[in-house]
Order: C-alpha cells, then structure tokens, then sequence
C-alpha cells in the first residue's frame, strides 16, 4: 500500500476521470526493483494499472517529459507502447500512471517482429537533432537544445555535457578530457549523413518486454531526434537482442556500411551515463573506446 495518502486519492481520482467515473476497489501491491522510482500496481473494479512515483522536487517535470515521450512514440503506430493514462500529484511526490501490461511468452518471430518495428519507427524524421523540450535519461537531465547536423548534437548535447559531470565528481581526470577533445574533431567523418530519425533513446534489455500476445513492448524511454545507430548500439551494449532482430532491422531499413565499427562511438553516451549513476569500472570501458580511437 502507497503511504502517501494525498498522492493516493490523487492517482485513484485521475484513474476514475480518465477511464471511468464509477471505478472503486483500489487494491496497492509495491513491486520491487527500481533505482529512482517506487512501483505499484493497482487492482480496481474496473481494470488493473501500473504507476510509478517519485519526489518531484528531486525529478522535476520527469514523469510529465516521459508521457511526452510515450505519447510520442505513440503517435507512430509501431510498436508496442504502454497507454499513457496521465500524471498525478499529491504533496510533494508525483506518479505516471500507466496500463498494466502482463508479460508473456515471447512468439516465434518476435526478434523479427521488434527489428522491423524499429526500423519503422526510425523512419518517422525530423528537420535538426534534438527535441523542442528536454527530459531524462534515467535520472540524469537530458539536454536536447536542436542542432542541424549530428556531429554538433552528439558532442554538445550528449558527449559534453556528461563528460563535465564525470570530470566535477572525479570519475573522469584531465587525460580523457584531452582525449574526448581530440575525439570530437573526427566525429562528423565518422557517422555517415543521414535525417534526424525519431528514437526510443535507451534501448536496452531492461526497457522492453512481450506481451501476453508475444509481441514486443518498449518503454521507459529517453526519446529525441537522432542518429538512428544510437538505438542499435544501445540495445547491443548489454546484450540480450537476438541476431535476428539485427537482421530483421537491416531487411527494413538498411544500415551504412561499417556500422558496427562505429557502435562503440555511439555508446560512449550511455557508459558516461552509467559512470555518472553508478560505481563501477565504466569509465575504463569509456577509456578504452577513446584511446582505440
């Protein structure tokens, strides 16, 4: 049971005006896991629902940017998103309220399915990189100030700006700086040129899953207008996505050629993202990346 009491008759008010007036029988079960946020899912007369909920005082506006995302993403009718039922205040804590999805057995070609679904989705475009607001990636800020080539954007609002965070806490020292410099003078020869390509923005194994039909669902994203080899360099970063869904992908939307030459690049974001979050040997991963190049 959720132990804030205004947070909760405001989650069950906006579930009774956005799907029904006369839902009743709310039942809170906590789910575990979870970094930031606290998970629950709630049982009522009237269907079931996942929320979950955090102090917007310490996350400002980030469940009101992940509706813009999911809603979005929802717009291009691709895969699979969870339906996005609205935000909910209460004090000083905050909840997205969400369908609840149950997870299912995955279909025969549900890595076929996914890598056509994304491929579909990257060709949903836009005139310059970035987004027209910011939001989150995990719990870090997400700048998305518009730019009108990739190489700008990719150094200005992903790879500096996390680099500057890792250098003021001490994770990153003044050699990988240097090394990041003279990184950034070789990025717009290294990506080939392409249109701002609409992506889930952090596709790993964590944020998607099947439903009870067996088809893929992703969630949790960190989306803007991008290089659409940031979403497969992701999802290639922990593993978990099948060889199929690469083929499947390719089949849809053929990548340029030396594309996986050029993942490690594209993930050198979301390593500074986790030596940013967490303790562990990432900025090495990072370093290494740096120096091969």
């Amino acid at each position: 049971m959720i132990e804030n009491a205004s947070l909760k008759l405001a989650v069950e008010n906006l579930l009774k005006k956005k799907v029904t007036l006369i839902m009743k029988n709310f039942e809170w079960n906590k789910l575990g896991g979870g970094s930031i946020n606290s998970s629950y899912i709630i049982r009522s007369s009237h269907g079931t629902f996942f929320t979950k909920c955090n102090n917007n005082n310490t996350y400002p506006e980030l469940f009101e940017t992940e509706k813009k995302n999911l809603d979005l993403l929802a717009t291009t009718k691709t895969l699979a998103i969870p339906q996005v039922i609205g935000v909910a205040k209460g004090d000083d804590q905050s909840c997205l309220v969400l369908e609840y999805i149950e997870t299912g057995a995955p279909h025969y070609d549900f890595w076929q399915e996914f890598g056509h679904g994304l491929a579909q989705l990257h060709q949903h475009t836009n005139s310059h990189f970035g987004l027209d607001y910011d939001n989150y990636i995990g719990s870090l800020k997400q700048s998305n100030n518009q730019h009108a080539d990739w190489a700008t954007f990719f150094i200005k609002e992903r790879l500096e700006p996390m680099l500057q965070l890792a250098f003021d806490s001490g994770k990153a020292d003044e050699v990988i700086v240097k090394k990041f410099h003279s990184l950034f003078n070789q990025i717009e020869n290294i990506f080939p040129k392409e249109k701002p390509n609409l992506l889930h923005g952090d596709l790993w194994s964590g944020n998607f899953m099947s439903n009870m039909d067996g088809a893929p669902v992703i969630f949790d994203p960190a989306t803007y207008y991008g290089h659409r080899e940031m979403d497969i360099a992701m999802s290639s970063l922990f593993g978990g996505f099948d060889p199929e869904f690469y083929e499947a992908y390719n089949e849809s939307f053929p990548l340029e050629k030396g594309w996986q030459q050029r993942l490690s690049i594209c993930n050198l974001y979301p390593l500074l993202v986790h030596v940013n979050l967490f303790v562990g040997s990432y900025i090495q991963s990072v370093r290494n990346i740096v120096n091969s190049f």
